[in-house]
């Protein structure tokens, strides 16, 4: 079986797994999971409803739900960057009945943003990262007039200051996908946050914004319907659905920006629980129905061992205080 679904492409050569190794509790007997679950779960999105966010663990959910004889209940709750809903399930009770499941911003990115956190993002016990979107920089086809990104890199040059760029919220992957745009094309656009992905798409294609970098998720759906201009992916190389798009690392060398999407479980949980979960999620990935549901999100399944979505959840960690650092964002 290939590892991860791909999950070793993804993570490139040369890493080495950080903190999220060794805070997982040591393994336990695999008895302490064999009759789990027997009550309802419930997943916590630390985010709105409508976005990629909130439909990646429904799709999931639902199969998991099936599958266990269980209801499994997505409960949103938004809020400071999906800090609220982290927080939430950092301080339930360590049983897998309590679960988030969260882009990137709460796990990965957070921690170098704020200045204090009610939950060390470290301490959560890694499940699995069930899929991963490229980010893409669409714009208003009103608004924009360039049909590619060096098109637009000049554009932006000669109007500083006067593209306003929508995303998702301060600090979120779409806010730093901006920033690091902005550093590398030496360009300068005006942040213009909005409460989660919908809401901003909605004031991008009403022409209150000019552009946004987005997950794919959502947005290609407007692009499809030409309320959007899709000029490129983040990802490192063309995806196979969109071989006409370019990447904008063809472009800018060195963008790499993606949206995915992990579950993990409060602190102390037992490995047992986490192993069982990963398991029931990894068989869900492979069900054709479920790759067909993630596939008409954009969305490349992942997948793999606990210790796989540690390690892949570490680099993300570099990757994102790279470009904090380096663009010197900061949120109070």
């Amino acid at each position: 079986m290939r590892e991860s679904f791909g999950l070793r492409r993804l993570l490139g050569p040369g890493r080495t797994t950080a903190a999220f190794l060794i805070v997982a509790p040591a393994l336990l007997s695999p008895a302490l999971a064999q009759d789990y679950p027997t009550r309802s779960v419930r997943i916590v999105v630390p985010f709105p409803p409508g976005g990629t966010a909130d439909a990646m663990p429904r799709i999931i959910g639902d199969w998991l739900a099936r599958k266990w004889g269980q209801a499994v209940v997505i409960e949103n709750k938004a809020g400071a960057g999906g800090n609220v809903g982290a927080e939430v399930v950092a301080n339930a009770e360590p049983d897998g009945y309590t679960l988030l499941s969260s882009p990137p911003p709460p796990l990965v990115i957070n921690q170098n943003l704020y200045p204090k956190l009610g939950f060390d993002p470290l301490a959560f016990v890694p499940i699995s990262v069930m899929a991963i979107v490229p980010t893409a920089l669409v714009v208003n086809p009103m608004k924009i007039t360039a049909n590619t990104v060096p098109q637009f890199i000049t554009l932006a040059r000669a109007n500083p200051g006067k593209i306003t760029s929508a995303t998702q919220g301060n600090g979120t992957t779409s806010h730093l996908s901006s920033a690091m745009f902005q550093m590398l094309a030496n360009v300068q656009f005006v942040n213009v946050p909005y409460r989660g992905s919908a809401p901003a798409l909605q004031g991008l294609v009403a022409g209150d914004v000019d552009v946004m970098f987005d997950n794919l998720g959502v947005s290609l759906a407007l692009v499809q319907g030409g309320q959007l201009k899709l000029f490129a992916v983040g990802t490192e190389r063309r995806m196979k659905s969109l071989p006409d798009v370019p990447t904008i690392a063809e472009t800018l060398p060195g963008f790499v920006s993606s949206a995915w999407f992990a579950v993990v479980a409060p602190p102390k949980t037992p490995q047992a629980i986490a192993a069982k979960i990963n398991a029931d999620i990894n068989e869900a990935l492979r069900q054709p129905d479920i790759a067909k549901r993630l596939a008409d999100l954009s969305a490349e399944p992942v997948g793999g061992t606990t210790a796989a979505a540690a390690e892949f959840t570490s680099q993300e960690i570099e990757r994102w205080h790279g470009v904090i650092k380096a663009t010197g964002i900061k949120l109070e």
